[in-house]
């Protein structure tokens, strides 16, 4: 999986999502020359596209979906910190385009944070599900015991909907906390006791997706101007390289099901995860 899937294309020109704190939108309002550019540094989780993604062999699509404040039309965008320049259609589009040459492939697209979205909103972007992938939706009669077997091509999981998947799949995101207060991956990732009680993998059916993204607060940015989320990333990929490996596939809760994280164009990420299936 990848975490924060679509801000490989951030608008430098964005506004700052309304939901962010009160002291981000006052800074960048007051010096966005010099404030803009970090959000941006910061809130970049990938650089590869969403087909260069899929490509790669990632299968959850993380999507933080949302509309622009004051913005009348119904345009929705993806959003982490700023906005997207792409449109959720076209992106819809293009993973369409991707299950029509790759037909025996499953997807799962994990949508959220709905900034913005009125009820009118929600029911536009259910429409646009539905008139988009059509039959390629994973029908919610289709049972989990029988999922693996099937060649579904596409599931779509929402909690504002009760046509789609939500009774039926749970699909819960669990956050790996890596830094801590002490900022220290190393020890973080040789305690594999503090990783295991953020991850709940596959239990009575549903699906846990463990994050294993690392999560900067505003003081720890303020502290390092110079940093960015990938450098941070970076630095940590050996780390996050011994904790993969280490990890198994299966029904047992202490088995992994879907690992999404950062910059999966780097390293050997998306390979180590996919090898995980060998140990079946």
């Amino acid at each position: 999986g990848s975490h924060d899937t679509m801000t490989y294309c951030l608008d430098e020109n964005s506004a700052v999502s309304g939901n962010e704190s009160k002291l981000v939108r006052f800074l960048n309002e007051c010096m966005p020359c010099i404030v803009h550019p970090i959000i941006m540094k910061w809130s970049t989780t990938q650089e590869l596209t969403v087909t260069e993604q899929l490509e790669a062999g990632v299968r959850y699509l993380d999507f933080r979906i949302a509309h622009k404040a004051n913005d009348p039309s119904m345009n929705l965008y993806f959003v982490h910190m700023v906005y997207t320049t792409v449109t959720v259609q076209d992106i819809l589009w293009e993973v369409l385009r991707w299950l029509e040459t790759h037909p025996q492939e499953v997807v799962i697209l994990a949508c959220r944070n709905f900034d913005g979205l009125t009820k009118k909103l929600h029911r536009l972007l259910i429409a646009c599900i539905k008139e988009i992938f059509q039959c390629k939706l994973c029908p919610r009669n289709v049972s989990m015991r029988s999922f693996f077997p099937l060649f579904l091509r596409m599931m779509y999981y929402t909690n504002l909907h009760p046509t789609m998947w939500r009774r039926q799949l749970n699909l819960t995101v669990k956050s790996v906390e890596l830094w801590d207060n002490s900022r220290d991956t190393t020890f973080l990732f040789s305690s594999k006791e503090y990783l295991m009680c953020h991850l709940l993998i596959f239990v009575s059916e549903k699906f846990f997706v463990a994050g294993i993204n690392l999560t900067e607060n505003l003081r720890y940015i303020l502290t390092h101007p110079f940093g960015s989320l990938k450098k941070m990333t970076i630095q940590s990929l050996p780390c996050l390289k011994i904790w993969i490996k280490q990890q198994y596939p299966g029904p047992k809760k202490e088995c992994i099901n879907i690992i999404a994280g950062d910059f999966i164009g780097n390293d050997d990420f998306v390979k180590d995860v996919i090898e995980l299936n060998t140990k079946i």
